[in-house]
């Protein structure tokens, strides 16, 4: 019998095996997962839409789909996204999504991938 909890959270954030740049990806993958532990320490269920920013990606299609998917509770948008002036016109793309495809949803924002809970946590009702 699966007793994992229905996906409640969706975290939308930077895929970092899929970032360009001179650096390892893999500190940051951990970190992520370990911050999704939490989750289910909690019992709480969550999914990710990690996106690339190589050019892999057509983000308004595979982020609309994964809002589509189910009705979400809470978004929460990865630090990765705010954190750069790079970034800017993507996290309002990602920030009008949200609106569009899951309006009931509240929006979380997290500081680091260890502090992804806490920040969904805060927004669940």
């Amino acid at each position: 019998m699966d007793t994992t909890p229905a996906p409640r959270v969706l975290v939308i954030g930077l895929d970092p095996y899929r970032v360009p740049g001179p650096w390892d990806p893999a500190p940051v993958a951990r970190a992520i997962e370990e911050g999704l532990a939490k989750f289910a320490e909690h019992g709480v269920g969550v999914e990710t839409c990690l996106i690339g920013l190589d050019g892999g990606d057509d983000v308004e299609t595979v982020v609309a789909d994964a809002l589509r998917a189910r009705s979400w509770e809470c978004v929460t948008i990865g630090g990765g996204l705010r954190h750069s002036d790079d970034q800017v016109e993507l996290l309002e793309q990602l920030v009008d999504l949200v609106r569009r495809h899951a309006p009931q949803a509240a929006i979380a924002f997290n500081s680091t991938p260890a502090t992804t809970y806490e920040a969904a946590a805060r927004r669940l009702s």
